[in-house]
């Protein structure tokens, strides 16, 4: 299927690993002109280099911003200019008991997890509706939907940028321009490898060993495996393009079947 996605300019925070990274992979292999992102120079350079090796030609570079710190990411979006895709993909997430939360935690999942989207969508949508055209995408979580126990933080900056997403959308009525979000289920991303690896030392165990002991057991996963970010990104890159353009206001499920709900 030809996504037509050749010239677009795209934006994905988050995107020096993992499920942002992927995506900025994809992106470029469709042609687009990508704008990554990471905290720091030297992380963010490598992950230049090694998508420009990977795919010949890309036009790729990057804008370091740590999104804990809003004037770094005022920064970042006077660098960046307009863009025709933006992506929200930066977060953080952890388990951990509920009682164990402090405001901090809330206050600072809130603000990476929630602000960010709001920052850069703030920035996006007006230039994409000046110009009759643009996606905006939010990579979020079944955890959003079905929030777990433990890691009720994560699940409620999740479903809060899940209500950003739909309101954004409602903006966009009558034009060429979309904001979906992508739920996705669990994720076998480079966060997910370090906290299986660790939780595997700490119970004598071999990291594989957890990491299959996690995904068949998961009470509802169809896929009982973890997905892949190439996997999610390829949903990304469709909602990306102009093929999806009836697709508006929605929450696209990339989740394994771990939400049992029809819908």
């Amino acid at each position: 299927m030809e996504l037509s996605l050749a010239g677009k300019r795209a934006f994905i925070s988050g995107s020096t690993q993992g499920i942002g990274r992927a995506i900025a992979r994809a992106l470029l292999e469709e042609g687009a002109t990508v704008v990554v992102n990471g905290r720091g120079d030297e992380r963010l350079q490598t992950t230049v280099d090694d998508l420009r090796a990977q795919v010949p030609g890309a036009d790729v570079a990057g804008i370091a911003a740590d999104f804990t710190d809003p004037a770094q990411v005022q920064d970042l979006a006077e660098r960046l200019g307009p863009v025709d895709v933006l992506v929200n993909n930066v977060g953080v997430f952890e388990v951990k008991a509920f009682d164990q939360i402090p405001d901090d935690d809330w206050q600072r999942y809130f603000e990476v997890n929630v602000m960010s989207g709001v920052r850069m969508a703030r920035h996006a949508l007006p230039g994409m509706l000046e110009r009759g055209w643009g996606r905006i995408i939010f990579v979020g979580s079944e955890s959003g939907v079905n929030v777990p126990s433990d890691m009720t933080h994560y699940g409620m900056s999740k479903a809060a940028s899940l209500a950003v997403a739909n309101g954004l959308a409602k903006l966009t009525r009558g034009t060429a321009v979309t904001v979906n979000t992508i739920l996705g289920g669990p994720t076998y991303s480079h966060g997910v490898d370090a906290a299986v690896r660790g939780i595997a030392t700490a119970q004598g165990m071999a990291p594989n060993d957890l990491k299959d002991a996690i995904a068949t057991g998961h009470p509802t996963s169809l896929l009982q495996r973890f997905i892949e970010p190439a996997e999610i990104a390829s949903l990304a890159v469709y909602l990306a393009s102009p093929v999806a353009s009836a697709v508006n206001g929605a929450a696209l499920r990339a989740d394994g079947g771990a939400l049992t709900g029809v819908l």
